[in-house]
């Protein structure tokens, strides 16, 4: 017997019907009203970004501090053609490269541990929005037990202070790298330094200082909190690092500054940016890491990844890719 394709998509669509009614009756019932049955008014700003997710037996919970716009001048080994294909392809209209600013809680179930503390007002208005998302995620800042700190730039280390000068973080002990530590605090190489960037000199050592009472530098590879370890990173400053989660056979490597700007960097991890205290050698860094990423297929937590910063470095021929992570948490 033959059966007209009409019959056969009417007999479809009905299944689908008889199928799409039996999944919403097993999730409990939806009724599709035919308007909103009440106004709401625009919010007028974006929700506070929070995003957890579990490694191995931590929680580790990515905050949003904002976002900042790179002008293509900032942008070491920058190619207008190429930079104009990668937006294109990245759906970016303009030339500036709108950049998260990121940080990450880490619970490790006797601690709550901080990478990096955001920017507070050094930066414009911006940035500098870190404790409405820890307040999203449960946490007032008196509860946090430590920060570590990957570089001292302002977007990550001027946040343990606020706008007048008070600790942010009261009870938390303030984790340095030894090597960022002895470079912002050379008068030599601050004296040498082009004017603009001496605020940077003089507010990383406002910010330390505050926490001078509970402040330990690190050095090495050796566990500075129980499961974490830092990962040394150079080039983008002398002491950068990212920090080495592992916890019941899970890894998440929090990489800082490894790069800024996700539509040029792996497409062409050459490319760095004028903050790069010595770019050769961020950019053999990034190189190493993404190789290292794209062959062990280890989760990262990028400070300028697309937010929230947990993914996955893939291969595209010479270059890589950015692989967002999966739903962060099961349900």
């Amino acid at each position: 017997m033959r059966t007209s394709s009409s019959s056969m998509n009417r007999r479809a669509f009905l299944g689908a019907g008889a199928a799409t009614g039996a999944l919403l009756g097993a999730a409990g019932g939806l009724t599709l009203a035919t308007s909103a049955q009440a106004a709401a008014p625009l919010a007028g700003k974006p929700l506070v970004g929070a995003m957890r997710r579990k490694v191995g037996d931590f929680e580790v919970t990515a905050l949003l501090d904002g976002y900042l716009d790179v002008e293509k001048g900032l942008v070491i080994g920058y190619d207008d053609a190429e930079a104009k294909r990668l937006r294109d392809a990245a759906f970016i209209e303009g030339e500036a490269v709108r950049i998260p600013v990121n940080a990450f809680l880490i619970n490790t179930g006797d601690k709550l541990v901080l990478g990096d503390a955001g920017t507070s007002s050094a930066l414009g208005p911006t940035l500098g929005h870190l404790t409405e998302p820890l307040a999203a995620a449960g946490v007032t800042p008196d509860q946090i037990d430590a920060i570590l700190i990957t570089h001292m730039h302002p977007d990550h280390l001027f946040g343990v202070l606020d706008g007048e000068g008070n600790k942010v973080f009261p009870n938390a002990e303030l984790l340095l790298p030894e090597a960022d530590k002895a470079f912002w605090y050379d008068d030599a190489i601050m004296g040498g330094a082009p004017e603009q960037m001496r605020a940077f000199f003089e507010g990383a050592r406002r910010a330390a200082d505050a926490y001078q009472d509970r402040q330990t530098l690190f050095s090495g590879d050796s566990e500075i909190v129980s499961g974490v370890r830092p990962l040394a990173l150079p080039g983008h400053t002398p002491g950068h690092h990212g920090f080495v989660i592992d916890s019941n056979g899970e890894t998440l490597i929090i990489a800082g500054d490894i790069l800024h700007m996700a539509p040029y960097q792996f497409a062409n991890p050459d490319w760095g940016i004028a903050f790069d205290v010595d770019s050769a050698q961020a950019t053999a860094t990034r190189k190493k890491f993404f190789d290292q990423m794209a062959t062990d297929r280890v989760m990262f937590a990028g400070s300028h990844a697309p937010f929230p910063g947990f993914g996955y470095v893939g291969r595209e021929g010479n270059a890589y890719r950015f692989v967002a992570a999966d739903w962060p948490y099961s349900l």
